[in-house]
């Protein structure tokens, strides 16, 4: 009766608020329900902190949940809230976690076999009131789970019965690696977990007969069967990437339940690759790196073609387009685009994760330079930058305005002062579009990348008064009058005249001094010949005066 009283009953009424409100929980569990004292009803403890379902253990999710990567669990549905309710609601029934002997990996093989029900509540002694609630809560299909309104009024949900069709149970069991399989979703689980194994047995035809023969389940055999002809279509020989779409194809005609399963890893794609992304690239560079496969390949479109009516196909694949597109922005090596550009994108309350914010959670574009000026100071001005790869996919996703032609001169090869420029060209849009404070250290940060060119002035005496000015406008902290001061093009073209007129007075006098210099052997000739002809005249001179001197007495 307390069960009923202080936790089903307050628990259904907050689950079916947050279903009107269209958001989920993902974090009902044990250790984060929380009540004042005995006779109290329960609080539903954090959510909304984390991912959703990332801290939740494997027992207290449904089997397409526990699969996945925690991150990349997804919000899923009020139903997902349901079942780990009824979780909830066993353990407090037997006073102790179910199956807690087990690991993951075991319980979820069990849940898959037998059905969340039976296994977790195998050799159990339970009153009929909470098994009558348990069997719906804890239903394979998410659609047979009671909707919360409904759990409100327990004995309306104990008269709620919808009949599942049981699971084909196979006369032999085929063995996948050392695991033997005995239905088509525990199948679809190892060929998740152990793709190389399975694929092969795929490729071999094995799995098909056996569908066939032992499952006697013809629709599905064929079905695996054209997946098989797909695959060597795609690529008659050994392929890595045509196996692992294979098996993409394979799971999701098995078991329709099944989240998108890549090479080891699953993922609730429609909501759950975003987080996913976001923590493998922080921590699990493989996990990343098959993680932006199923980006490249639009692998979320395969999967939900193959698992109508559950998904739409149409949407998934238009939102698989539009993220390849934002991983390929620019190519590989340009700024604001791949993994970082996606990674913003799909998580729009991730602060940027730039190391050079140190421990500032920026999360909106008009707190990026508050951050950038107060670590302006002591940053290492001759080896970082105020714009790395991060800080310019944040600008690019977080920034209304479009900035993807700056940040691509950013990720081209260029010269330090010209990427010193665009820098300050992209901060001082922030700075204009948003009216911050002022911000000197980081002007003073961003003009030493421009200096010594000083954007490409000529002119000592014009370089001189513009380097004077954009000392008062760097001490006042504001980006867009250096910008415009360095960028004024009416003053860059009476530089470039002026540079051009003292290039053309400099030519001239080379020209007059090539003709001195290029002259001076004939000069030398001529005045030699002077020379000597002054030289006769002034010594005939002279002993013309001496006669006339002796003539004279």
């Amino acid at each position: 009766a307390e069960l009923i009283t202080c936790v089903l009953r307050p628990a259904a009424q907050a689950l079916a608020e947050l279903e009107d409100a269209k958001v989920t929980h993902r974090g009902i569990r044990a250790d984060n329900v929380f009540r004042v004292g005995p006779g109290q009803p329960v609080t539903l403890g954090c959510a909304w902190a984390g991912p959703p379902a990332s801290l939740q253990p494997a027992i207290q999710e449904p089997p397409y949940a526990a699969l996945c990567l925690p991150c990349g669990r997804g919000s899923g549905t009020i139903a997902d809230d349901v079942y780990a309710l009824g979780v909830l609601l066993l353990t407090l029934a037997l006073g102790r976690p179910p199956l807690a002997a087990l690991d993951e990996a075991t319980i979820l093989r069990r849940k898959i076999a037998l059905g969340s029900y039976a296994a977790l509540t195998a050799g159990e002694r339970l009153g009929p009131v909470i098994s009558d609630l348990l069997r719906g809560m804890l239903a394979e299909d998410p659609d047979h789970r009671p909707p919360p309104h409904l759990l409100t009024d327990p004995a309306a949900a104990r008269v709620r019965k919808l009949a599942a069709r049981p699971q084909r149970r196979a006369q032999a069991a085929l063995t996948v690696g050392s695991i033997a399989v005995w239905d088509s979703r525990s199948l679809a689980l190892e060929i998740a977990r152990q793709p190389k194994e399975a694929v092969k047995l795929l490729r071999s035809g094995e799995a098909e007969r056996w569908l066939r023969r032992s499952s006697d389940d013809a629709g599905l055999a064929a079905r695996i069967e054209e997946a098989v002809r797909i695959r060597a279509s795609d690529a008659p020989g050994e392929d890595a990437e045509a196996d692992a779409l294979l098996a993409v194809r394979a799971i999701g005609r098995l078991d329709p339940l099944a989240p998108l399963c890549w090479r080891g890893i699953a993922i609730w794609p429609e909501d759950g690759l975003g987080p996913a992304l976001a923590e493998a690239r922080a921590t699990d560079k493989p996990a990343c790196e098959a993680l932006c496969q199923i980006i490249r390949g639009e692998v979320a479109g395969i999967w939900a073609s193959q698992r109508e009516p559950r998904s739409d196909p149409g949407a998934v694949r238009k939102d698989a387009q539009r993220q390849r597109v934002l991983q390929r922005t620019g190519g590989a090596g340009a700024f604001g685009g791949g993994v970082e550009r996606l990674c913003y994108a799909l998580n729009p309350l991730l602060p940027c994760a730039s190391a050079l914010l140190g421990q500032r959670v920026v999360v909106v574009a008009a707190a990026l330079l508050p951050a950038l000026e107060a670590v302006a100071g002591r940053a290492d001005r001759g080896e970082a930058t105020p714009v790395d790869r991060d800080i310019a996919a944040f600008i690019a996703t977080r920034f209304g305005e479009r900035v993807d032609e700056e940040l691509m001169e950013l990720g081209s090869p260029t010269d330090a002062a010209r990427a010193g420029m665009v820098r300050l060209r992209l901060l001082a849009r922030l700075q204009s579009t948003f009216g911050g404070l002022p911000t000197p250290a980081l002007a003073a940060w961003l003009v030493s990348q421009v200096d010594p060119s000083l954007g490409g002035w000529k002119g000592r005496a014009r370089r001189e008064a513009v380097a004077a000015q954009i000392k008062d406008l760097v001490a006042a902290g504001l980006l867009d009058p250096i910008r415009a001061l360095i960028d004024d093009h009416s003053e860059h073209q009476a530089d470039e005249q002026g540079a051009a007129l003292a290039a053309q007075t400099i030519a001239q006098i080379d020209a007059e001094l090539a003709a001195i210099g290029s002259g001076g052997a004939a000069r030398r000739q001529i005045a030699e010949r002077l020379g000597r002809e002054i030289a006769a005249g002034i010594g005939t001179a002279a002993l013309a005066g001496v006669v006339a001197w002796t003539m004279l007495g």
